[in-house]
Formats: structure tokens, C-alpha cells, sequence
């Protein structure tokens, strides 16, 4: 317990508390936004995510990705069943809070990355190779490329990659996997969004909002300053992607929506997530005004123009704006807000942004290629999408049994 902080420890404990809300809040942002006979199956999703992966991290999950190695590529299995892991701080991630801890917050970044992919597939998905995906997803994917820019040694970090909150380990690797996975399954019957419940979606944003302050300011791991001003940029980011999304649907659409400011204001979480703890808070409002406004661009124009159909916009948002958030950290990432962390481009280091390229280009590729190899595998064991019928019936009654609202039962 020498050097532990006790307050460190009760942020680091909330902090996760509140990226594991986070899990429900995207049950009801995806729920709300698919057809009411198709509310319970995405929402299961979410929850599915939760208990597996929560299980796979003690087991092997947190060893994989944080554990030592020699080659920077993926950690041993030191910490399997987190043998090793207890009380005792570990320095390399943080000397004033337990690894325990530590592996905690950790493990519900895993879990929410995994719940956002399922967004790019709603609605035509089995659950059983659902089940399947995420969990060779998660140790396959997720843990090697959090290793990468996470671990201790780690090949991106060593390279000097600033990642403060997950632009590249969550957001692109998330959106990229949800894209290759939205074009195996192939298009949907009806693909025109269809939102049955736009006020609970809009709850579900709202809680996804307030989460992401654990998620960013709790990523810098203790109660200082550059906790303080993740929290900032976090919000400012937010609500100038609102900004951006609305005026772009506004001046396109001729209307502002409801949901579109919401999905903006997630847009802004996504594209400072990389650079939390790196930018000020002006920054961070350029930040969000670009990400709002490429996914809008992405989801409104791009979608529709290439023919893929990802459902609830998972590569829309979270890809792209993990892109516009990777290239802006390397941009304006300055050592006044973070003496650990590096200067961006507007400060004179043009190496960062090379660095980041190669960060961005090295992620998305394993993802794509890895996430296409995973699917190809588990088609051949078990069925990946629905039949025509079930589709049509709605997968809350044909793969669960259940109907979310008994409206004619009362």
C-alpha cells in the first residue's frame, strides 16, 4: 500500500463506475434507434458485452494487453487469472493507485468497445456468433492493439503515440471493425432509419455523455490537473459537435433534430477522446466542430453514396471521429497542458503527426483484416445472420423469445 493515494483510488473507482454506465447508455442510444420488434435483441448486445468480456479481461484480457513482453506486440500471460495482480501499484501504468484498480477502469474500456461495434450490424445479427465475435474480437483485436499503444512497451507508445483516452485503441478500432463487419453480414431488407423510440435514444446520448467524463478525465489515472482538463475538453468538444452536426443537417436538411444533436454531441466525444489530456480547451472546441461535422458528412452523404449499410452509424461516428481526433491530437497537442505528453504540429514537431499517421494506418488495417478473418472463421461453425423471416418477424421474437412492448397483453 506504500504510495497509494486514497483520493487517486476513489476517482480511478468512480471513473470506471462511470465508464461502465456507459454500457447502459448505449443500450438504450442503439435501442431507441431500431425498430421497435428489435429493441430488446440490440440492447442484449450491449449487456452481452458486459458479462463476457468481463469474464474474458480476469482471464486473459487484462494479461494480453497490459502485460509485459519482449516484442511490443502483444503482453504474455503474466497477469492470466491477474496472477500478480493485487494491491501493490504498478508503476509503469500508475504508482498511486492499485494495478486491481487499474485493471478495473480497464477492463470497461474493453467492454463498451465491444458493445459499440454491435452497432454497425443491429437488427440482422445471431446472437450466438455475436457471442463468438466479441470474444475472439476482444482477445484478437482489442488487447493486442491496446497493448500496442497502452502497454508498457508497447511498439506505438515506444514510437510516442499520444492516445490519451482510446482515439485509436476504442474509437477507430471500434468504427473500422464495426465497417468491415456491417459489409460480411450484408445490407438489411429495409435500411432507411427507422428510430422507434427517439426520446429513449436521446436518454441513452445523454448517459453516453455523462460517462465520458470518466472515460477521459478518469484516464489520467489521479486527481490533478490534467483530469481537470480533460474534463473540460471533453465537454466543450461535446457540445461543439452538436454544433457542427446540427448547423451541417440545418443548412442540408433544412431542420435541426433532436437526434441529430445528440449524435453530433457523441461525434465530439469521439474526437477528443484521443487528445483529452493533450489540448486546451480552445482546441478542443476545433475539435469537436470538425468531428461533428465529418460525421455528419460520413453518416448523411458518404453512407449512402458507397452502399454500405452500418446500421447505427458505429463507423460513421466512432470511426471517423476517431480519424479527425487522431490527426487534431497530433496538431494541437501541447506540453503546457501536459508535460508527459508531446507537442503537436501547431508547436513546431512535425514528427508527431507522422507518428500518428502510422498509428492510424497500423490499427485500421489490423482491425479491417482481423475482424474479416475472425467472421470468415465463425461462418463456418455457426450461422452469422438472421433469414429472411426472422428479419421480417423482428429478432426480439425469433432469436430471444421476448417482445418489448406486451401493448395488446394488458
Amino acid at each position: 500500500m506504500n504510495g497509494l493515494n486514497g483520493a487517486d483510488m476513489a476517482f480511478v473507482i468512480f471513473s470506471a463506475a462511470l465508464v461502465m454506465l456507459m454500457v447502459p447508455g448505449l443500450a438504450l442510444f442503439y435501442g431507441g434507434m431500431v425498430k421497435s420488434k428489435n429493441v430488446l435483441s440490440t440492447t442484449l448486445h450491449s449487456y452481452a458485452a458486459l458479462v463476457v468480456i468481463s469474464v474474458q479481461w480476469v482471464f486473459i484480457g487484462y494479461s494480453l494487453a497490459f502485460g509485459p513482453d519482449k516484442f511490443g506486440i502483444i503482453g504474455g500471460l503474466d497477469f492470466a487469472f491477474l496472477k500478480n495482480v493485487g494491491m501493490a501499484a504498478n508503476a509503469s501504468y500508475s504508482s498511486t493507485i492499485p494495478q486491481l484498480l487499474f485493471t478495473i477502469f480497464q477492463m470497461m474500456f474493453a467492454v463498451i468497445t465491444a458493445a459499440v461495434i454491435s452497432g454497425a450490424f443491429a437488427e440482422r445479427m445471431r446472437f450466438p456468433a455475436f457471442i463468438l465475435f466479441i470474444l475472439f474480437w476482444t482477445t484478437l483485436v482489442y488487447d493486442p492493439i491496446a497493448h500496442w499503444v497502452w502497454g508498457d512497451s508497447g511498439w506505438l507508445k515506444q514510437l510516442g503515440v499520444l492516445d490519451f483516452a482510446g482515439g485509436n485503441v476504442v474509437e477507430i478500432n471500434s468504427g473500422v471493425s464495426g465497417l468491415v463487419a456491417a459489409i460480411i453480414l450484408g445490407k438489411r431488407k429495409k435500411t432507411r432509419p427507422d428510430p422507434h423510440h427517439v426520446p429513449m435514444a436521446i436518454l441513452g446520448g445523454g448517459i453516453l455523455w455523462f460517462g465520458w467524463f470518466g472515460f477521459n478525465a478518469g484516464s489520467a489515472l489521479a486527481m490533478n490537473g490534467v483530469a481537470v482538463n480533460a474534463f473540460l475538453t471533453t465537454n466543450t468538444s461535446a457540445a461543439a459537435g452538436a454544433i457542427a452536426f446540427v448547423t451541417c443537417e440545418w443548412l442540408i436538411n433544412k431542420r435541426p433534430t433532436t437526434l441529430g444533436t445528440i449524435s453530433g454531441a457523441i461525434a465530439g466525444l469521439v474526437a477528443i477522446t484521443q487528445g483529452a489530456g493533450y489540448v486546451t480547451p480552445l482546441s478542443s472546441f476545433i475539435i469537436g466542430l470538425i468531428g461533428g461535422a465529418a460525421s455528419f458528412f460520413a453518416i448523411a452523404l458518404m453512407k449512402t453514396k458507397l452502399g454500405y449499410d452500418d446500421a447505427l452509424d458505429a463507423f460513421g461516428c466512432h470511426g471517423i471521429g476517431g480519424f479527425c481526433g487522431a490527426i487534431a491530437t497530433a496538431v494541437f497537442a501541447t506540453k503546457a497542458v501536459n508535460e508527459n505528453g508531446a507537442n503537436g504540429l501547431l508547436h513546431g514537431n512535425f514528427r508527431l503527426m507522422g507518428v500518428h499517421l502510422i498509428a492510424i494506418a497500423a490499427c485500421a488495417l489490423y482491425s479491417a483484416v482481423m475482424t474479416f478473418v475472425i467472421l470468415k472463421v465463425i461462418s463456418l461453425f455457426v450461422k452469422l445472420r438472421t433469414d429472411d423471416n426472422e428479419e421480417a418477424s423482428g429478432l426480439d421474437v425469433a432469436l430471444h423469445g421476448e417482445a418489448a412492448y406486451n401493448i395488446y397483453n394488458r
